[in-house]
């Protein structure tokens, strides 16, 4: 289904520069490389997103290479173009939106670069992230390559722009690394004179269906859905994407008093998880009978916006999608944690006294005092209007989170890894490449002693968890796990297969699974150098995977979970610092199933 163009867009410039027209064709590759990093957003979250374009130097040059990160442990997008381009890379110059982050230590976009020949690269904006800010740039002049960085290196009209598409592609990530929060938007859909519903309380439907469906983009762009009590009891939604396949957002609902109906779409978690945000001791019987179905609850002391938030930074989540009505709107508002606006205007008047409007009392009595967007632009869809821009500038981090190196210079005795605990989690964390998710392909022999290759760790996790089932059929689903794109695609995968179909898994598999992981965790931290030197690197410290969700592998932020990822570890750690290492056998034939 086609969108209109944008109509009208009033921009607030990021850097005063005067145009230069030797930088247009590094503007239009760099959009080009921002475009294609956009194309993963939501379907394997929370990661960055990364495009990169290759191109022959010179005026008459083109694009002869491409390529974009689908999801966290899939083939780097700087992988993909220096393999497109083939031996046009010698002399080129590649373009990536964002400075490339091997936090897993294997620098493998790097390498790919200069093994081609690659010799300029241009980049977007540095990376926001402590741990790997100025790392790349740094590594990459090292060895010999021009590295322009936009805004730093080159400036013009054109080069602005193109800097523009950079940040706005990963909003999210550089309001989580500035600010500690979770990027959010807040989305509505309202009449001409401002309504969100009728009197009645009837608003099927305000917006068109092609707004409609916007809203569906929206929402398999975002990491959780936010909705207050009176869109359940009026509404009944479902809050799924409904575009099939990709990212499916966690739903949550926040309710002071759990005054909500017992028979709600929302309770039906077989596809898509619930979280119960509410304040402490709100009816304890329907928190009892929400666990009953799935649901997970969460109490908090005094519930707002502000903490829920910080509950959800705390998951990992980049980008929050509001979908509520004016008293949870303005309550959110007023906490200072929504970023940005997406308002769907219909060419319909309802009127009504009593008809509710998007947002409720702020406490403002004066014009002046009205929240003014920044970057506002005007798009139609259809009949409607789709009116969005910023309440908070998106965050320039160069300024706000020091590098390591420029932390250890102010003060010597301090170093990002000294901590007697150290959590590892997702992409972003020194530690990120522990994880079970981390793109390293494990070989591991299969029932028969052929060896077969998998993505990752958990790719190999999931599949065995119907690896031998009685069941004839369950082998198709061990060769789909072994196709999912991403480890996220075969953690989600092999969970839905086993919610849905529990006769499928192997009967001993609640005994055996801890044994599985650690068969291959083992073979991980054997056979790459750098990881097996990390992990030893670690002794005397504890490790916890920083996962809320998984009650078991997890051991949360503040360790009330098990930590048996955590604790596979560690007990590697102290076999290989025995002495008692060994190095899996190869075989030097072998198939991949």
């Amino acid at each position: 289904m086609g969108f209109a163009t944008p109509i009208n867009c009033k921009v607030t410039p990021i850097i005063n520069s005067n145009n230069n027209n030797h930088h247009v064709l590094d503007a239009s590759y760099m959009k080009r490389a921002a475009d294609l990093s956009d194309k993963s957003v939501g379907f394997t979250s929370p990661h960055p997103n990364f495009g990169c374009v290759i191109a022959t130097s010179g005026s008459a040059g083109k694009v002869v290479g491409e390529g974009y990160l689908y999801g966290q442990g899939t083939k780097p997008a700087e992988v993909q173009a220096v393999e497109a381009a083939g031996g046009y890379c010698r002399g080129a110059t590649a373009y990536v939106n964002m400075e490339p982050g091997d936090c897993d230590g294997d620098l493998t976009a790097l390498s790919a670069f200069i093994k081609a020949g690659i010799t300029r690269v241009v980049i977007g904006i540095r990376h926001p992230l402590q741990h790997l800010r100025g790392k790349a740039v740094q590594a990459l002049r090292s060895e010999g390559l021009h590295v322009d960085v936009l805004g730093e290196d080159i400036r013009s009209v054109s080069i602005e722009e193109a800097l523009k598409s950079c940040l706005l592609v990963n909003a999210p990530l550089l309001y989580r690394s500035a600010s500690r929060v979770p990027f959010s938007v807040l989305k509505y859909a309202m009449t001409l004179d401002g309504k969100i519903a009728a009197s009645s309380g009837h608003a099927s439907w305000i917006s068109s269906e092609m707004s409609r469906y916007r809203v569906l983009e929206l929402r398999a762009r975002s990491d959780a859905v936010i909705v207050g009590g009176n869109t359940v009891r009026n509404d009944n939604p479902r809050l799924t994407p409904r575009l099939g396949g990709g990212h499916v957002p966690m739903r949550i609902v926040m309710s002071q008093t759990l005054d909500l109906p017992e028979v709600a779409n929302l309770w039906d978690v077989r596809d898509v998880p619930t979280i119960v945000v509410t304040q402490r001791g709100a009816s304890r019987s329907f928190q009892k009978y929400l666990a009953s179905k799935g649901v997970e609850v969460v109490e908090f002391d005094i519930l707002n916006p502000k903490d829920v938030v910080d509950f959800l930074y705390d998951r990992g989540y980049l980008s929050i999608l509001w979908e509520c009505g004016g008293t949870l709107s303005a309550s959110a508002i007023s906490s200072g944690v929504i970023h940005k606006v997406h308002a769907f205007v219909a060419p319909k008047i309802i009127g009504g006294k009593n008809a509710p409007s998007p947002v409720g009392e702020l406490g403002m009595v004066e014009m002046t005092q009205a929240l003014e967007l920044i970057d506002v632009c005007y798009e139609q869809i259809g009949p409607d209007v789709l009116i969005s821009g910023y309440l908070h500038p998106i965050p320039d981090v160069t300024h706000i989170i020091p590098s390591v190196e420029e932390t250890s210079a102010i003060d010597p005795s301090l170093s990002s890894y000294d901590s007697p605990i150290i959590f590892f989690n997702k992409t972003w964390d020194p530690y990120g490449s522990f994880s079970n998710f981390s793109p390293h392909p494990v070989q591991l022999p299969d029932e028969s002693g052929d060896y077969v290759t998998w993505p990752s760790v958990e790719h190999y996790y999931q599949a065995h968890k119907f690896v031998g089932s009685s069941n004839p059929n369950a082998r198709s689903y061990v060769e789909a796990i072994y196709l999912a794109k991403s480890p996220e695609e075969a953690a989600r995968m092999g969970r839905k297969i086993q919610r849905e179909h529990p006769d499928m898994v192997r009967w001993d598999w609640e005994n055996v699974k801890t044994e599985v992981m650690y068969k291959a965790l083992k073979y991980k931290f054997s056979i790459y150098p750098y990881l097996n030197s990390m992990l030893l690197s670690t002794a005397g410290r504890v490790l916890v995977g920083a996962s809320n969700k998984d009650l078991f592998w997890g051991g949360g932020r503040d360790g009330e979970h098990l930590n048996y990822l955590g604790q596979l570890l560690m007990k590697l750690r102290s076999e290989f610092l025995d002495g008692g290492k060994r190095k899996p056998e190869i075989s030097t034939s072998y198939h991949e199933s």
